[in-house]
């Protein structure tokens, strides 16, 4: 069983030998107006969301809770082990109670197969012989405030190039779980971009 060990990169980062971390001592500053640039991962960076049904339905639910919740969706990537967003602060609440209902609708509609023509077609995918995880996102997040237009470009870029880094497609256009279609052809996808002034 290979042994686990961080290692301290200052600031209060620290470094898992095996995958990354979760930043320690996260401070969330809400009510400054700004944009968050926010990712979470699935349980243990597994790849929960590797299905296109398992993304379509992520979207579908972001979608919902975006209304639901009234902030602007500016950015994001659906990937198999995690998610990016660019969103601001809701009217009511903070990007942490945002967090907390997509997480939870999601995986309430993912374990129960909302939505699905049977009870086979709604198990999640998990390799064979494993066992269903006992959670299906991990607790935290990270959010990362965006202060000028140059910072929200960066994010944005980052995001449209991450399936591209990760070798699942060789194009952004290729990935239909991002936002790279409004930015990159004013196209409408899966779920509606806000555009910030």
């Amino acid at each position: 069983m290979p042994q686990v060990r961080f290692e301290n990169l200052g600031l209060g980062l620290a470094f898992l030998a095996l995958g990354f971390a979760m930043p320690s001592g996260l401070k969330r500053y809400y009510g400054k107006a700004d944009l968050h640039f926010i990712t979470f991962s699935c349980y243990r960076r597994l790849p929960l969301l590797k299905t296109e049904r398992a993304r379509d339905l992520f979207v579908q639910e972001l979608g919902r809770v975006r209304d639901e919740m009234g902030f602007r969706l500016v950015g994001y990537v659906v990937m198999p082990e995690h998610v990016h967003l660019l969103i601001s602060e809701p009217k009511q609440g903070t990007p942490s109670s945002v967090l907390h209902k997509l997480k939870l609708q999601v995986s309430r509609k993912m374990r129960r197969g909302s939505g699905y023509r049977s009870a086979a077609q709604s198990r999640l995918q998990f390799e064979e012989g494993s066992e269903q995880p006992r959670a299906f996102w991990q607790a935290r997040f990270y959010d990362f405030n965006v202060y000028s237009r140059g910072k929200m470009k960066e994010k944005l870029n980052y995001m449209h190039a991450n399936p591209v880094i990760r070798k699942l497609v060789k194009h952004p256009s290729e990935w239909a779980w991002s936002s790279w279609s409004f930015y990159a052809r004013e196209e409408e996808g899966p779920v509606r971009i806000d555009v910030v002034d």
